[in-house]
């Protein structure tokens, strides 16, 4: 953007110079260099954290799947990457030894409360203990509970989807065996129902940057195009301030001045939905410092824009 003003006051001078406006002298000839030194001083200097920008990309919750139950699978209901709703199915694991505890239980639980009721009528004539009555109806308590749990082992045997979105990677097939274990995952599901993008902003250029503040991205999937978005947040840690539990003393790590993130939200939820996790662009804020810089960046954003016609990476 300087070279391009810069020859843009080239072009003027050289103009004014044929009209004989101005003299053909050392003066006029090094003004170029003088303009461009005062345009990276007193205007893209301060752009930098009135306007900051930086490398933005499209995030989205993921899920890994994980069955509350064990067990063969026996249907898988979805394919790979195609939308579904919030509580539909994704696969179904056997069920029938679930169905049998359940069963089971069932059947304990109706003769418990039938022998508490039994221990309760003897203790009413001052034929049986009152301990007895207390034993049985802890007993059928226990046995309510234990059915409650097994309700929900059976029912978990159909694994739904948490929220809107698809499961990519899909490589369950029916026959296949399911575990409980978190690192044996069965598929990962994205969450669609939120569209968030991340801007990473240099620390130096971050101290204007606010929720609330209006922001333009462009994408190189939607080349030519600019979003209008907003500051949701600047996330208040990034992996280099955290502390790790650890059984070992500090160490030594080389510390550098790493990027914070900002999260925008886009002002179109239609476009949101239509991006895919992981699209890559380049965002611009809108800070209340030097709003007389805005315009420039915008036209920087927009050309931005243009050049992913071009520049593929």
């Amino acid at each position: 953007m300087i070279i391009f003003l810069t020859l843009c006051f080239v072009a003027f001078a050289y103009g004014l110079v044929k009209l004989k406006l101005l003299p053909d002298n050392i003066y006029v000839r090094l003004s170029p260099i003088a303009f461009m030194i005062a345009l990276f001083l007193f205007l893209f200097v301060p752009l930098q954290w009135g306007a900051p920008a930086g490398p933005a990309v499209v995030v989205r919750g993921a899920v890994a799947i994980v069955p509350n139950v064990a067990g063969q699978v026996v249907e898988v209901a979805i394919r790979a990457n195609e939308p579904v709703k919030k509580g539909e199915v994704l696969f179904r694991i056997d069920p029938t030894q679930y169905q049998a505890k359940v069963d089971q239980l069932a059947a304990q639980l109706k003769l418990a409360e039938l022998r508490e009721q039994q221990f309760t009528q003897l203790e009413a004539r001052d034929a049986g203990s009152r301990f007895r009555v207390e034993e049985a109806i802890a007993n059928a308590a226990s046995l309510r509970a234990q059915l409650t749990d097994a309700k929900w082992q059976l029912e978990s045997t159909t694994v739904r989807a948490p929220s809107d979105g698809f499961a990519t990677n899909v490589a369950l097939r029916p026959g296949a065996r399911v575990a409980t274990v978190p690192l044996a995952a069965t598929m990962p599901f994205f969450d669609t129902s939120e569209t968030l993008v991340g801007a990473q902003i240099h620390q130096i250029h971050v101290r204007y940057v606010k929720a609330g503040q209006k922001a333009d991205v462009t994408f190189k999937q939607l080349p030519g195009e600019v979003f209008a978005a907003s500051v949701e947040a600047v996330l208040p840690a990034i992996a280099q301030g955290q502390i790790a539990v650890s059984g070992f003393a500090a160490a030594n790590t080389r510390l550098s001045a790493f990027p914070f993130v900002v999260r925008l939200k886009l002002d179109d939820a239609k476009v949101a939905e239509t991006l895919k996790a992981g699209s890559y662009g380049q965002a611009a804020i809108y800070t209340s410092s030097m709003p007389t810089g805005h315009v420039i960046r915008r036209v920087m954003i927009w050309m931005q824009a243009w050049m992913n016609f071009i520049v593929p990476f």
